[in-house]
């Protein structure tokens, strides 16, 4: 068993669908067949029984075959065509016509003519091994009978069983063939119901393979219908739809950070190769000129750490998928970042209205928004500038008064590298926007940035679900 169903697993698809087609079918037909053959068969023997039941024999022929048994007279020809007749007596006596193979008497043919059961239907054999069905009633009076006396005699009908098993016979072989060609037009039929259902299981087949050997995710498989393969079809079809997106987006990311990387690498070499030639040539630069230089080499060097940590942390592999989360208030992490703002903006002010808002997030993650939101802002705001920060109902909002961004700016402005025009003097990596962006979204908020309704300026609003009191036992 363990071997037949291996080597069903190892056969094709199509070859095992076609397989278990053809079985079911077999097993359908055969058991119709079986069920015509025996409800016929059933029919008819009830007809035979019915036929015999109401055949009776002739009593002056009965009289007449008596006679004949006993030797007295001579036999007129049998008007019963088909019928075998017999006599039988109580001590089981029988009487046939001449060239009729008598049948075999049972115990209940003797019961018959003893008067002590009214008729008997059974199948018997004759002499000649015919087997044959037959019925058995009760004769009480035969007249003339010789010596003038009356006897107690029971007589049989039989027909031969033959009229039954040949047309069963010629039925079971029609049957026979006609399942057959039922099972061979089954297994075809599966065949080529299963080749259709499969073709679009091959076309995925196919561009699975395809893909596989050129790496090209531009297939798509063409989609009919709303089966299963029609899902599996579409399904299959926004995988290598995300897949390359997903590639795309790698190769966007990888030639904008190869571009960002390229300037502060190339001013930092510059000023390298400045300072060495100096050293080498031993001409010296002038103080001044040599403290810029530093100072330079020190900004880039900054700029260049920033941007790796944040390529580190959109590349992080637990980006998509953030540590376990934390019932935090937000305001105590507004208050963290405008601490680190203040340090970094020390001629602006700074004014805060924090309420308590408390949310479910990764700490670290969210303290990181906070402050890129805060050092856009702080970027962005002239000398001696102002900076308001309000936390209220969930909402945190940063204004600065800078410049503002323009309209067709700000649909930009969350995607990664993109940086304002008027801004690529500043430092700055492109991706802090990015960043706030995705640990909102990952902490279920949504972050935008709108021109300020007063002045000039732009507001960053990030709103968090959450609530102002935190949960009992916290």
């Amino acid at each position: 068993m363990t071997g037949a169903l291996r080597r069903l697993r190892a056969l094709p698809l199509r070859s095992r669908l076609a397989l278990l087609v053809a079985t079911a079918v077999a097993v359908a037909v055969a058991a119709v067949a079986a069920s015509c053959w025996f409800v016929t068969r059933a029919q008819l023997e009830q007809q035979m029984d019915a036929s015999l039941r109401s055949s009776k024999v002739d009593a002056r022929y009965l009289s007449d075959l008596y006679n004949y048994c006993q030797g007295t007279s001579p036999l007129p020809p049998q008007s019963f065509t088909g019928y075998t007749v017999q006599l039988i007596d109580s001590q089981g006596t029988v009487c046939i016509a001449p060239k009729k193979a008598a049948l075999k008497v049972s115990p209940a043919d003797i019961a018959v003519a003893e008067g002590t059961q009214h008729d008997a239907l059974h199948s018997a054999r004759n002499e000649n091994g015919t087997r044959m069905r037959v019925h058995t009633y009760a004769v009480w009076q035969i007249s003339p009978a010789p010596g003038g006396t009356t006897g107690s005699i029971a007589v049989s009908i039989a027909r031969p069983m033959s009229e039954i098993n040949e047309p069963l016979s010629t039925l079971a072989w029609v049957l026979l063939v006609v399942s057959g060609i039922g099972v061979i037009g089954a297994g075809a039929a599966g065949l080529w119901v299963a080749r259709t259902g499969l073709r679009p299981v091959d076309e995925l087949t196919e561009a699975v393979e395809h893909v596989a050997r050129t790496e090209d995710l531009t297939v798509r498989i063409p989609v009919e219908g709303e089966d299963e393969i029609a899902r599996l079809s579409s399904s299959f079809n926004s995988m290598t739809a995300s897949l390359a997106s997903s590639r795309d987006r790698q190769a966007q990311l990888i030639a904008d950070a190869g571009h960002e990387l390229r300037t502060p690498l190339t001013s930092l070499r510059t000023n390298i190769e400045l300072l060495a030639r100096s050293d080498d040539t031993g001409r010296a630069i002038p103080p001044d000129d040599r403290k810029a230089l530093m100072k330079s080499v020190k900004a880039q060097m900054t700029e260049l750490a920033s941007l790796i940590g944040d390529l580190q942390e959109l590349a992080r592999p637990d980006a998509a998928n953030p540590g376990p989360l934390q019932v935090v208030g937000l305001h105590d992490i507004a208050s963290t970042a405008l601490e680190r703002a203040r340090l970094r903006g020390p001629e602006l002010t700074i004014r805060a209205d924090l309420t308590p808002w408390y949310v479910r997030g990764e700490p670290a993650a969210l303290e990181r928004a906070v402050v890129n939101v805060l050092d856009n802002a702080v970027k962005f705001s002239p000398p001696r500038g102002a900076i308001e920060v309000a936390l209220r109902n969930g909402e945190l909002t940063v204004r600065d008064h800078g410049p503002g961004i323009p309209a067709e700016e700000l649909p930009h402005v969350f995607e990664r590298f993109w940086r304002s025009p008027s801004a690529r003097q500043l430092p700055g990596s492109g991706l802090g926007l990015s960043i706030v962006a995705r640990t909102v979204q990952q902490s279920g908020g949504a972050v935008d940035l709108r021109p300020a309704e007063k002045g000039d300026g732009t507001v960053a609003s990030v709103r968090l679900p959450g609530a102002p009191q935190p949960p009992p036992g916290l």
